[in-house]
């Protein structure tokens, strides 16, 4: 009988060290694949819902996230207002839920800042440029080049169509400067 108590004590000892293991394997492997996730495959899992983005340079923007690209996010404001945000100007995302998604395809791959900004070139809309060094003053105009790593940007009024009459300026600003894109 006391030979029984002291296998049965020790399987359970066992069994118990055992799920310790487990445990501790499963925890670490969770922390491995977590540790895999980007910022981006969060905000690619955070699609169609309402978000706050706080950014270098500029306000806090709040909007619905319709899509993310490699290197950006566009989100669609409250007054039907669009923002391309880069990635790069982001301080802080709220109310983004705990998911995650991969990058899928290779469209996924093309739609970057540069890629997305000379779509907007191309349908010459007027935006409103949020940068850095402007002590917070947005720059307004339509975008009418894009290079591999700058914009030009022919500053005029919004309410004014894009005309060398209304140009006040021509100004060539590095996207990496670039905290935010407005256009409505």
């Amino acid at each position: 009988m006391r030979w029984d108590a002291l296998f049965e004590d020790l399987e359970s000892q066992f069994a118990a060290l055992q799920d310790g293991d487990l445990y501790g394997e499963v925890a670490e492997r969770i922390r491995a694949e977590v540790g895999k996730i980007t910022l981006l495959d969060r905000l690619r899992g955070a699609v169609g819902t309402v978000i706050r983005v706080e950014l270098t340079h500029a306000e806090p923007v709040q909007g619905e996230l319709t899509r993310v690209g490699n290197d950006c996010l566009l989100l669609e404001g409250e007054h039907f207002d669009e923002w391309l945000i880069p990635v790069a100007a982001l301080t802080a995302i709220h109310r983004i839920g705990p998911w995650a998604e991969p990058a899928v395809g290779a469209i996924a791959a093309k739609l970057g800042l540069a890629y997305l900004l000379r779509g907007i070139a191309r349908d010459r809309s007027p935006v409103t440029l949020f940068c850095a060094g402007h002590n917070g003053h947005p720059i307004t105009g339509t975008i009418d080049r894009v290079g591999a790593d700058f914009l030009e940007l022919a500053e005029h009024p919004l309410d004014a169509p894009r005309r060398r009459s209304e140009v006040q300026n021509v100004r060539l600003v590095p996207t990496q400067a670039l905290s935010a894109l407005r256009r409505r």
